[in-house]
């Protein structure tokens, strides 16, 4: 969905310091890190990012920009992609950003 959507993606399942990135892609200098979600139900993987993940990836973003310098230039965001056990996706773009207070 991404790449039909105009998006490269410049990894895969990233290990950084901090932790996985599951995706990392970028478009037209905007660079979003995906993290995807896959439950038996599209609600079951909305709910599934808690406060500890959600700052790890944050990390784990901070550590693949220093080591992979010059993306982003258009700014940065976090997406999920949701994925349920019938193989209907989702994807929440700019689902959480640097500095939000989750619920």
């Amino acid at each position: 969905a991404l790449v039909q959507d105009g998006w490269t993606i410049l990894a895969r399942r990233c290990r950084t310091p901090a932790g996985e990135l599951d995706l990392v892609a970028e478009r037209d200098g905007l660079l979003a890190f995906v993290e995807v979600k896959a439950r038996p139900s599209l609600a079951e993987a909305a709910f599934a990012l808690g406060r500890r993940q959600r700052d790890r990836l944050l990390l784990a973003g901070e550590c693949w920009l220093a080591e992979n310098p010059g993306h982003g230039a258009a700014g940065i965001r976090f997406d999920l992609l949701l994925v349920a056990a019938d193989g209907t996706t989702r994807r929440i773009a700019d689902a959480f950003r640097v500095g939000d207070d989750p619920a």
